[in-house]
């Protein structure tokens, strides 16, 4: 092989490796860095995706929504007691709740073996065929430190094992220790947070963006962006921009938050979830990538305002927005908790659809994203006293 690179016969070696000239095309075009530059919104997506931040431990990505939104605020960042993000802008008009939430699915260290290999906590709605070799990284004291869901090897399984599923109980996290003490040396103890190890792309060059913790770092992104743009644009409200934690460990920010703004009206943000995939069965959802934003009617914890989910379909038809709907069950935001705290106020989910929400990699459509920031922008400038006020009159 030596004489034949000498001779600068590249083609006859690799022939002899079997490998086509066509197949070392494919392979640098999929591992080259991509050809252009991110925008952004994409550079805010891929800091939001990739920040680390499962229930309790949303250190991270507060920090970047208190860096992006502060500088918006008509009043100082306010916090609730258990980490959530109070971010006012206005100072008269009715009390606006959009809420998202910081925290994605994720685990915590329960137990560490003698020989070196760690015990989960799971937390929020994984399925257990997600979770099997996969990357994680565990957020210890030193640092993070990256670890993989190991697997039982094809050539050691019986026959009659190899579909059986294997539960997340009988799941390990191994980070190439060999001992207890090794473990410790490297940070690690019991309680410390475990996040998926996913990176943010944009696929193949596409309007798809890859990614983890869409649910719901998109929505986080959208009250970002929205935000910014109703600082030079009127609005005759008090707009409370929300960023709740806990939310997959049962909506338990919310509330605290809820009790503090007493809105009058309450929008959730939310990754939707597209059953546009062969997987997916007809009656899963209603909504696809790529047609535009989405509203709950229903699920399992919000019953939708029927009077405010028709105000938004009006101001969707207005600016041309395509809007899906769709009624989902096992789905809960926290739009529950703001329809439900203090007296009660009227609320809706707003969806970005998301294919694979709890998983390590889900794929969001850019143009969703826009729409998504358009009609949230639209319904926010038309919202005043009268409107809102109609809104919550059920005497008639």
């Amino acid at each position: 092989m030596v004489e034949l690179i000498k001779a600068g016969s590249v083609r006859r070696l690799f022939a002899c490796m079997g490998v086509s000239l066509l197949s070392l095309n494919v392979w640098a075009q999929t591992t080259s860095p991509a050809s252009r530059a991110l925008d952004g919104t994409e550079k805010l997506l891929q800091k939001l995706s990739q920040a680390p931040g499962p229930p309790g431990a949303e250190d991270a990505v507060r920090k970047i929504m208190i860096d992006e939104m502060t500088p918006y605020a008509s009043k100082p960042v306010r916090f609730d007691g258990i980490g959530s993000v109070i971010v006012q802008q206005g100072t008269t008009g009715p009390a606006i709740m959009i809420d998202a939430h910081m925290d994605e699915l994720g685990a915590l260290v329960r137990r560490i073996t003698p020989d070196g290999f760690l015990r989960m906590q799971w937390e929020g709605g994984w399925l257990d065929q997600t979770l099997l070799d996969q990357r994680w990284v565990i957020i210890g004291s030193k640092g993070p430190v990256r670890a993989i869901t190991g697997d039982r090897d094809t050539h050691v399984t019986p026959l009659a094992e190899r579909s059986v599923m294997i539960t997340r109980d009988q799941l390990y996290l191994d980070v190439g220790a060999k001992s207890a003490e090794e473990v410790a040396a490297l940070g690690i103890r019991p309680g410390d947070p475990i996040v998926p190890d996913s990176s943010f792309e944009v696929l193949n060059q596409s309007r798809l963006y890859l990614g983890k913790a869409w649910d719901d770092r998109v929505g986080l992104a959208v009250m970002i962006e929205a935000m910014r743009r109703l600082a030079e644009l009127p609005h005759p409200n008090r707009l409370f921009w929300v960023s709740t934690v806990q939310e997959e460990q049962g909506l338990r920010g919310a509330r605290p938050s809820s009790t503090i703004v007493k809105p009058d009206l309450g929008l959730a943000l939310e990754s939707g979830l597209a059953s546009d995939t062969p997987l997916n069965k007809p009656e899963d959802s209603m909504e696809k990538l790529g047609i535009g934003p989405g509203i709950m009617l229903w699920d399992t914890q919000t019953v939708g305002s029927r009077k405010l989910i028709e105000y938004i379909r009006q101001k969707a038809a207005e600016k041309h927005i395509p809007l899906q709907e769709d009624v989902v069950q096992l789905f809960g935001a926290d739009s529950f908790e703001m329809q439900t705290t203090n007296e009660g106020a009227p609320a809706v989910v707003l969806l970005v659809p998301v294919r694979s929400t709890h998983a390590h990699n889900g794929l969001i459509n850019r143009d969703d994203y826009d729409r998504m920031v358009d009609l949230l922008v639209s319904v926010l400038q038309s919202l005043d006293e009268l409107t809102v006020r109609s809104l919550r009159d059920y005497s008639h």
